[in-house]
C-alpha cells in the first residue's frame, strides 16, 4: 500500500510477527506449562497422551476466544462451516463436541479473514492519497510523470506523522480477545 515494495524487508517483518506472536500468546503458553509440561516432567502425568489432553486445552480455549470473541458472528460462522465441510451429521452442542482437527483450520481461516481487513484498512488511506495525486497530476498535464513518484513521499511522511508501526501493532495486539 506505501509503494515500498521490499521495505521494510522481509526479515524485519519475520521477526516482528514472531515476536507479536510470543508476546500475544505468552499467557497461553504459561498455562500450557503449567497445566501440562511441568506435571509431565515431574512424573505426575503417566502417559504422552496425558500430556498432550491437558496441553491442547488451553490451545484450545484460546481458539475458541478467537472464533467467539466481542460482536464476532464472522468466526463462528466459519467454525460451522468447517463443521459442515467435516461431514458432521449433527450440529456440535457444546465446545467439546467440536474436534481439534475441524477446530485448527476454522481458527487459522478466521485470522487471515482478520488479516486481510487489516491489511485493506491500511490500503484504502493510501490509494487515496495515489488517486488524488493522479488527478492533480493529470489535471496539470504532467502526464509523464508517474504518480508513484510523487505520491510515495506523502505516503511515508502520512505514516510516519500517524505513528503508524504503533496503529498497526496496537491494533493486531487489540484483535486478540483476552
Amino acid at each position: 500500500a506505501l509503494g515500498t515494495q521490499n521495505m521494510p524487508p522481509n526479515q524485519v517483518l519475520m521477526g516482528l510477527a514472531l515476536f507479536l506472536t510470543f508476546f500475544i500468546m505468552a499467557p497461553t503458553i504459561q498455562e500450557i506449562y503449567d497445566k501440562a509440561w511441568k506435571p509431565y516432567s515431574n512424573k505426575q502425568n503417566a502417559s504422552v497422551e496425558e500430556l498432550y489432553n491437558s496441553g491442547i486445552q488451553p490451545l484450545r480455549k484460546f481458539m475458541f476466544n478467537q472464533l467467539k470473541g466481542p460482536n464476532n458472528t464472522n468466526g463462528m460462522r466459519t467454525l460451522f462451516f468447517f463443521v459442515r465441510l467435516a461431514g458432521a451429521k449433527t450440529r456440535p452442542q457444546n465446545e467439546n463436541d467440536i474436534p481439534t482437527h475441524i477446530l485448527i483450520p476454522a481458527y487459522m481461516t478466521h485470522e487471515m479473514t482478520k488479516a486481510f481487513e487489516m491489511g485493506i484498512k491500511v490500503f484504502i488511506p493510501f490509494l487515496m492519497i495515489d488517486l488524488i495525486v493522479a488527478s492533480i497530476l493529470m489535471a496539470m498535464g504532467m502526464i509523464m510523470l508517474p504518480p508513484i513518484m510523487v505520491a510515495l513521499p506523502f505516503k511515508l511522511i502520512l505514516f510516519v506523522l500517524v505513528d503508524g508501526w504503533n496503529i498497526i501493532v496496537r491494533e493486531l495486539v487489540q484483535s486478540f480477545v483476552k
